[in-house]
């Protein structure tokens, strides 16, 4: 069943290349539950179009966006958007796999990485991904961003977290949505948020993705939300 109007993830595609774009639009926009709402061949562009869909109460909630174009390039025009639009996901999208455009792009803010190879519905995939919330890297690009991080780990008893921003974070790090961290440690999904926004702000950070990333680095992790403490446990 088709998703109503006002359920569907509004998407922004920005590609300096037509065909790329107009073929990301085509197929994004066939997803029962997606709407592209606009398309833009750059970054500045694509920031006018937001200030104009802002206007027009037809925010994006997510952007897929190149990160090679030209004057503004995809890394500079996500930290604008970030900047502006802190509820807005974008979802870095390049022919480049290397990890400086990488680390580039999540400290920048991006919440998604995949490559330019990868298929269509992947692409789809990490919008829906990047609006629950959720970290969607691609396989090859997670594997070697993890293996260059090479920060000393910090002892969970020096960590600026308490032991709840603990819980959360290491769900975040296994890829949980807010509505199933909630669930797992019985507490709302509005608190959720507030331990999220608290916890990049302690680690001076922008996104889940980069929160999801440092734990991996400081070997916080948890399998899954069922390796959560049970709801009721005694948490500050």
């Amino acid at each position: 069943m088709p998703a109503e109007e006002d359920d569907r993830i509004r998407v922004l595609v920005v590609d300096d290349h037509e065909v790329v774009r107009r073929g990301l639009f085509s197929f994004l926009d066939g997803e029962p539950d997606l709407e592209v709402v606009a398309d833009a061949g750059g970054g500045q562009e694509a920031l006018d179009l937001l200030a104009s869909l802002d206007g027009e109460r037809r925010r994006p909630d997510v952007v897929v966006m190149d990160m090679k174009m030209e004057p503004m390039d995809g890394i500079e025009a996500t930290r604008r958007i970030r900047a502006l639009y802190d509820d807005v996901e974008v979802v870095a999208l390049t022919s480049f796999g290397d990890d400086e455009r990488v680390h580039a792009a999540l400290k920048a803010g991006a919440s998604g990485y995949l490559l330019k190879d990868s298929d269509a519905d992947e692409v789809a995939v990490a919008v829906r991904a990047a609006h629950r919330g959720e970290v969607q890297l691609d396989p090859a690009v997670a594997a070697r961003l993890i293996a260059s991080l090479h920060a000393e780990r910090v002892d969970e008893a020096g960590s600026p977290l308490t032991a709840r921003e603990l819980d959360v974070l290491r769900l975040i790090a296994a890829g949980e949505p807010n509505k199933r961290i909630a669930a797992a440690l019985g507490i709302g999904e509005r608190t959720v948020r507030s331990h999220v926004s608290s916890i990049l702000a302690k680690l001076k950070l922008s996104s889940r993705t980069q929160a999801a990333l440092w734990a991996a680095r400081q070997g916080i992790a948890a399998e899954s939300a069922d390796d959560a403490p049970a709801p009721g446990a005694a948490r500050p």
